[in-house]
Parts: structure tokens; sequence; C-alpha cells
């Protein structure tokens, strides 16, 4: 298979896990006989120091004419003080949009090797985790009608959950799709006790159930759910939320897992155009360190590989380096507890590679 892959590298740690990640995809190609063509261009802070944007229309180009798109990291310190319309995460939110993504698959897995990393007690890791957030990325609050206006109280800001049926169905039909594909259950999360917005996720979401009779569905208010997920996780399997409510409880199961620099992500719409990325930010105390932990932008690359690709042995060829080099001991410094062996960010990289190839 030959394939064109656009490689947005992004601001701080962003060049240094993409190229672990490149590492391993180019010991995917030798293994398995593909042909993996890449372009590099630019989005976030480097597009702005570089073109004055953080999504130049040849970025948007460059990535609608690949085949699949794979993103470092984007954001930091120094453009933080620009306009909203001008900083790094701009261009993300442009780029999602650009692509037609509109679902955020967010897969939190811990680890049998670094089960001692969880924060949780080992009597609630000892049920393991394995779940996959599905978020809505392109409606709700962070897209609604938003401004400043005079109040009851003078000058205050407002910003508008907004959800539209349409919306709610395509993102709830990947969700079911996925649930059908793993143990065939559902967890939609929403504040329908509160929310109009919610009360209509709930509704279409139910009613989109009628089509997956196999899936068992249930629903959860989203405060119940965060609580939940601290409590007993291993409950969890597909975890559907609207945009706002997904971001957030991602990334505390995240944290669950012992590292936020594990967990990779994909956005997907309705072809096989998908944008990868790890879940984490681009670190700006550590950039230029070799500190970075690689594991969650070499998952996105095998997100891609499953998803755009369709290449499920290469996949699992990934998968598998992983968890063989995690039981042989290595470790990046943000799931080094003091035993085993603590390696760099390219040394992470190299070890996977290696292990892909030689497997």
């Amino acid at each position: 298979m030959e394939c064109k892959i656009a490689v947005i590298r992004g601001d701080g740690i962003g060049p240094e896990i993409i190229d672990a990640a490149i590492g391993c995809l180019d010991a995917i190609a030798q293994r398995f006989g593909h042909t993996f063509n890449y372009n590099f261009p630019l989005m976030g802070g480097v597009a702005i120091d570089s073109t004055g944007v953080p999504l130049p229309q040849e970025t948007i180009d460059a990535c609608l004419n690949s085949d699949a798109v794979l993103l470092g990291a984007v954001g930091g310190p120094k453009w933080d003080n620009l306009a909203g319309h001008l900083r790094p995460e701009k261009g993300l939110l442009s780029l999602r949009s650009a692509m037609g993504l509109y679902a955020n698959v967010r897969p939190a897995v811990l680890y049998e090797q670094l089960k001692n990393d969880s924060p949780l007690k080992p009597a609630v890791t000892k049920k393991g985790i394995n779940m996959v957030f599905v978020r809505e990325l392109t409606g709700g609050i962070y897209f609604g009608q938003r401004g400043y206006r005079n109040g009851k109280f003078g000058h205050e800001a407002f910003d508008t959950e907004v959800y539209s049926i349409v919306e709610i169905e395509r993102i709830a039909k990947i969700a079911f799709d996925i649930a059908m594909s793993r143990k065939k259950k559902l967890i939609s999360v929403d504040k329908a006790n509160v929310l109009d917005s919610s009360r209509l996720w709930r509704a279409t979401v139910s009613r989109v159930a009628e089509g997956y009779p196999e899936v068992e569905l249930s629903h959860m208010l989203v405060d119940n759910c965060a609580m939940q997920l601290v409590k007993d996780p291993s409950q969890f399997d597909v975890v559907l939320c609207p945009n706002m409510f997904g971001d957030i409880l991602s990334d505390e199961a995240a944290m669950l897992t012992g590292s936020i620099g594990l967990l990779p992500s994909s956005s997907l719409g309705a072809t096989k155009l998908g944008l990868y990325e790890p879940i984490h930010g681009s670190a700006p105390d550590i950039a230029g360190k070799d500190a970075a932990n690689p594991i969650a932008t070499i998952l996105a690359a095998a997100m891609m590989l499953s998803s755009s690709f369709e290449l499920a042995k290469e996949t699992a060829a990934v998968e598998k380096a992983i968890n063989t080099i995690l039981a042989k001991g290595y470790r990046t410094v943000d799931i080094y507890s003091g035993s085993g062996k603590k390696v760099t960010c390219s040394k992470m990289g190299e070890l996977i590679a290696l292990e892909i190839l030689n497997s």
C-alpha cells in the first residue's frame, strides 16, 4: 500500500514525538512492504511565526490532499497573548472544520505493566481500565454564539450551547458502531436534568439506539460520570459525550491510566480522512530536552493505520511492540517510578521501532 500522510510537527515537544512516531511508521513500512509518503505543512505557533496565521491555506490544501493527517501538538506561552482568532489552538479547530471532522475518539487503557502508576487504589485498578470516549467535536458550547454584552450585573460574557438532531445522530452512530466492535455497551453522558440541549441529546441518542438492538445503552449525568470514573472505571466501555463534557472527562480518564503521555486520539468524519494526535499538549517546559513520552503519538499513528488505512495486522504490531517494551521495563520520565530503565523520548521511539522490525 502507498499512502500520503500530512505530518504537522507543531510546537513544543511536537517535533520530538512526531519523529518517534515516524520512526515506527517507517518500521511498519519496511516490515509489511508499504510506502508512506510524508509532507510537512505548518500549523500552530510555528505557522504564526512564519506566515502570520495559525493555519495557512497551504496547510489545509495539503491535509485535504492526503490520506491522513498526523499531528504532534500546538501552542505555548509565546503566543498566549494573541487575539483568539490568531492563537495556535484556533488553527486546530479550523483544520478540524475544514476536514469535516466531527467525532473525536479517545481510548483510555491502563497497561498491566503500569498499574502501580495509576493514582487509583490497587483494589480499583485490579479490575482494569479499557474504555473509549467518543466526543462530539464541532458543536456545543465551543461553537455556539458567543460574545460580550451588558447584563444584569454590568459587563458580562456569554457562550451558548447549541446542538441539532443531525449533529447528535451522526456522532451517536459512530459511538454505536464502535460499541458493536467491543463489548456492546454504551454510556451516553449529558446534563438532561438541567439543559434543554442535553434533553435533546438524550432523546436523539435513545432513538439512534433503536437501530442497534444488541448494544446496551444507559444514560449518565456528567457529574455522576466524573465520580464513577474515579470510583470504578472498569464499568465503562464506550462513553459518548457532547463536546465540552467529553473534553473534560476524557482528560480525567487519561490521568487514571498513569500518564497523559500514553493516550492517543483520532478525529473522524464521514470519510476515511482522519486526523490523529496525542491528547496531551505541547509541554513547552520540556521541549528540546528529549524528555517527552512518545507513546501516545505512536499509538495515534497506530489508530491511523487502523481507521484510515484499515491495516489491522500493522496496528496490532505497533501495539504489541509497545507492550513488549514496557514489559522489558523501559520508561520515559513521566512513567518512571524509580525502578526499570529510564530512557529519553528518542530512545523510546527507537526501541519500539526495533521491536516492530524484529518481533
